[in-house]
Order: C-alpha cells, then structure tokens, then sequence
C-alpha cells in the first residue's frame, strides 16, 4: 500500500528493499577524497571502447554487473530496468542494457535522474508491477561535453560557476517488501518518495546550473520536511546532488530565510566528488555523479550504521543544447526518496 501524506510526498507501507548496489567512476574521480570507496575506478576513461558514448555505455555495464555479482543476482532475476543518462535518447543507458533481454524503462531527469529512477522504481514495486528491478544512472565528461558545450580539443575558458561532469555510473537493485513481513534489522529501505515540480526563475546560463537547480531543492526539501512533520536533525543525512558550491550555497540561504538550518546534516554530492586541488571549478554534475555518491559511499555507510536515515535529494537542470541556444530559461528539477537503515 502507497499512501500519500500531506501535499506531495508518497509512504510505502510495505518499504521496497536495496538489495545490492554498485558504483563505477573513472580515472579523476578515482583520484578524487572518495576514490577508494568505489566499487571500480576506470584505468582509463575510454574503458577500452572507440566513443565516449560506447565508454559511458560500458562504464554503465559495468555498475550494473557489479550491483547484480554483489547481490548474487543476475539480470534474469530483474523484472525491470529504469536507467538513464545525460545523452540524446539516454543512448548510454540503452547500449548498455540493450541486450539484457530485461523489459527497460528510459529515464531523463537530467542530474536527477538516480533519485527518479528510484523513486519510480520504489512505486512500481510497491503497486506489484515488478518483484525486483534495477536502477541506474551514468554520465561522462566526454561525451557530455561533446554534446552539450565545445569539442574537447577547443580548450575553452571554464567560468568559475561552470561545473564538471563526472565520468560515473551508479546502480541499485530493489526489491519488493514482503507482505505481513517486516525489513531485517541492517536491511536498507526506501520508506518515502516525492516527485519534484519544475522550477524555472529565469536562469539561461548553461554554466551556472546550481543556481538554476537550487529553487526546486528548496522546493522539493521544504514540501518534505512540511509532510513529513521534520526537522532536519530527524535526519542523519541530507544530501542533493548535484548542486554543487554555488547551488550549495544558495540552497541553504533559502531554507534559513524560512527559519530552516540544514547545514548540520547537509551534504551535496557534486561537493563531495572531487577535492580542492582537482580544478572541477564549482563542483561535480552529471546523472553519474550523485548515482556514483549514493551507491558507493553513501550506502556504504548506511550499512556500516554511521548513517541510518537519509535523504537523497536529485536535483537536475531540464535544458537541452538547442533550448539554451534558442535563449531559452533552464527549469530546475528535484526528486527525494528517504532511505532508512531498519532496525534504526
């Protein structure tokens, strides 16, 4: 049973399970203050292949292979797989699961896109349309600079706003809560859900995303805490991805100006990819980047019981190379599903 509690936010009687999951990131993001808690850092970031495309493809595969070995799993056992990525018609996402011979559902939440997969995931199994499925989420520098801003060699002049997309992939296998059965202590559930609204204040540079998204994290966590009847300190954890610095920033100004702090619980995942010293300008971005923070270190954590409730906030910039060409304002979006460690 789904019930719906206050204005948006959706409570899952019989909480969907992560069963296994799985973080793959390429050869920087290895080098970065997270590197060793990946499950697999990319030697190279062409992982063999002759395009970006195919290497992100792979990189995806890879993130998906590993959550399934993890979990002893394999994809007959999946009845459904919701991936996708930054590219024009999610075409890592479908490279990577075309021959998987497992019905697939094509997501494009832009940095969003893990929690919607999520999200969606977690309604599907608790409405009885899948036993177990998969959720995942990629990108790469490459091949997202090949489309969205100039060719690699170009050398162009990164703005100090301009944030870098992770060469990452993420994946999480889910399970449907068993009926009259409560989760085993330490088993990781997904309790709650809320679909985001669009949120567009006039932002048109293609370079400042976090400011573009920051207004539907404000949405999104507001309308959360107001259903859920929360404080922020109900929480271990709260963390978006990928706002980055700026976005960060931004976003913690408009709760405080409600009388919200959320800074002793916050985190964004595209602040936490990389270090200093790295020259990733206002942070990391890109569907991969949070995929990568959530199964990977975060959900590492919850195992470990250092984090036993979590927020995990997507937030994603909706334009496309030929709206922000036209001039068109970029609509930010934000999608949350609150993970809780049982037995918490």
């Amino acid at each position: 049973m789904t019930e719906r509690i206050g204005q948006r936010t959706l409570r899952f009687d019989q909480a969907p399970r992560i069963l296994s999951h799985a973080a793959a990131v390429g050869k920087k993001e290895g080098a970065g203050p997270l590197g060793a808690r990946f499950d697999f850092v990319a030697p190279d970031d062409r992982m063999g292949q002759k395009s970006w495309e195919l290497a992100e493809s792979e990189l995806q595969k890879t993130a998906i292979r590993t959550a399934l070995q993890k979990g002893g799993l394999s994809r007959d056992d999946l009845d459904l797989v919701l991936a996708g990525d930054l590219l024009n018609q999610c075409t890592g996402s479908f490279l990577a699961s075309m021959q998987s011979d497992v019905p697939y559902l094509g997501q494009y939440g832009a940095c969003s896109t893990m929690a919607q997969g999520l999200a969606l995931g977690a309604c599907l199994l608790a409405g009885g349309a899948a036993r177990r499925l998969l959720a995942a989420a990629s990108s790469h520098f490459c091949s997202a600079e090949r489309q969205y801003r100039f060719p690699l060699a170009y050398g162009g002049q990164r703005t100090p706003t301009a944030q870098w997309t992770a060469t990452a992939a993420g994946a999480a296998v889910l399970a449907a809560g068993q009926p009259g059965q409560g989760a085993a202590d330490g088993d990781l559930i997904i309790t709650h859900a809320l679909f985001g609204k669009m949120v567009e204040m006039g932002v048109t540079d293609a370079n400042n995303m976090g400011a573009a998204m920051a207004p539907a994290a404000y949405d999104t966590l507001s309308t959360l805490l107001a259903d859920l009847g929360a404080q922020p300190r109900d929480f271990d954890c709260i963390v978006t991805g990928d706002l980055g610095h700026v976005g960060a920033d931004i976003l913690l100004t408009l709760l405080r100006e409600d009388g919200i702090d959320l800074s002793p619980v916050y985190s964004d995942c595209g602040s936490l990819l990389f270090g200093e010293k790295q020259d990733a300008h206002a942070g990391g971005s890109g569907c991969g980047c949070s995929a990568a923070v959530l199964c990977g270190p975060l959900l590492r954590d919850m195992h470990a019981g250092k984090i036993r409730r979590l927020v995990f906030a997507g937030t994603g910039a909706m334009m496309s190379p030929t709206s922000v060409q036209q001039g068109q304002p970029i609509a930010g979006i934000c999608h949350a599903v609150v993970i809780e460690r049982s037995g918490a």
